[in-house]
């Protein structure tokens, strides 16, 4: 009798720290998708732990219909944005940071969406930028929006896949990042012909661009994703060469390229934290979220791995974005056609 208390009193134990493990770490997926075990934890962070998954966020998971590709946050306003695909289901889904579902963008000018970015976020009218990939006639272009989804204006020519020798006339642009003084960086080339990291002026003038497909510096095949730091520098996850190459804002001019992360999975997001200590970088394939060190002004030296989400099989995690303000990470999930929430931990420091 003593023994079976004892077992009992064991197997409670096991139970509760199984269960204040999945509130920390993970949850078992509200959408089942090929892969998935209904035991399994979704989310397993190692390493360091950074980041825990917030299991409330959003409140209403079913509301996703397709494959959300992007995400987007404005920490001003606690909104975030979710552009995915799918048949008769609107292409952007618009939540509060708690998690309420605010609106959905049944617009007609979108084909397919990939990469979302929200620009002057700290100003009264701030906008959300969208590339779409599509073949159609409003494809092959970058969009811009007001915050309830009317579009404002189109960069680029729609329907028409673009050539090396029209900056502005694109194919399968993948990502833009508009920087506080209003300059554009824009990656060109989601498998498309184009192979290019570009940048504008506020009024958009090319100041400068690489454009040549390659291997070698400067080069890129599949350039998906682009960020741009404190120091003038500017960072593309080049998913082909399985590389982070980078770059000086001002003129242009390559400064270094980290590769010995990505050996096994190219990166297909990058993102720093707000308090630019790390970078967070998207690998679809082996369905990771990688934190690195951001190294200091000066140096660029080799990618140092401090944290690592790891995902359940299939997942598919393809864009990120970071609130600046709390430091919590979104993510879009091609696989799992959701988006979900990281918020840091705050043992060990701040992101803020």
């Amino acid at each position: 009798m003593k023994k079976r208390g004892h077992t009992c009193l064991i197997a409670t134990t096991m139970a509760t720290v199984f269960l204040v493990m999945m509130v920390l770490y993970g949850t078992i997926n509200s959408q089942p998708f090929e892969g998935s075990s209904s035991f399994r934890r979704d989310y397993q962070l190692l390493g360091r732990p950074l980041y825990k998954l917030d299991i409330s966020w959003p409140k209403y998971p079913e509301l996703f219909g397709g494959d959300a590709f992007g995400v987007a946050v404005d920490q001003y306003s606690g909104v975030v944005y979710v552009a995915q695909r799918g048949e008769n289901v609107p292409k952007v889904l618009v939540f509060s940071t708690d998690g309420d579902f605010l609106m959905a963008w049944n617009t007609s000018t979108l084909e397919m969406p990939h990469g979302i970015f929200v620009a002057d976020a700290a100003s009264s009218s701030p906008t959300v930028w969208i590339t779409d990939v599509g073949n159609g006639p409003y494809g092959h272009c970058i969009k811009q929006y007001s915050p309830s989804g009317t579009l404002l204006q189109v960069v680029g020519t729609p329907g028409k896949a673009g050539s090396g020798m029209n900056p502005l006339q694109f194919d399968q642009p993948a990502e833009i990042f508009v920087h506080s003084s209003g300059e554009i960086y824009i990656v060109d080339g989601d498998g498309g012909m184009n192979n290019r990291l570009i940048k504008l002026s506020r009024d958009q003038e090319v100041l400068w661009m690489h454009g040549e497909k390659g291997q070698g510096l400067a080069q890129f095949y599949i350039p998906h994703s682009v960020t741009v730091d404190n120091y003038q520098r500017v960072w593309v996850a080049d998913r082909g060469n399985k590389r982070i190459q980078v770059f000086n804002s001002v003129t242009g001019d390559w400064l270094g390229t980290w590769g010995s992360c990505f050996t096994e999975d190219a990166p297909y997001s990058v993102r720093l934290t707000p308090d630019k200590k790390y970078f967070v970088v998207v690998q679809l394939n082996t369905n990771q979220i990688t934190l690195l060190d951001a190294p200091p002004v000066g140096v660029i030296g080799q990618c140092q791995v401090v944290s690592v989400i790891q995902l359940a099989d299939e997942v598919k995690p393809h864009l990120v974005d970071l609130d600046l303000k709390t430091g919590a990470l979104y993510v879009a999930e091609i696989g799992a056609q959701q988006a979900q929430k990281f918020t840091p931990f705050s043992l060990g420091g701040s992101f803020l």
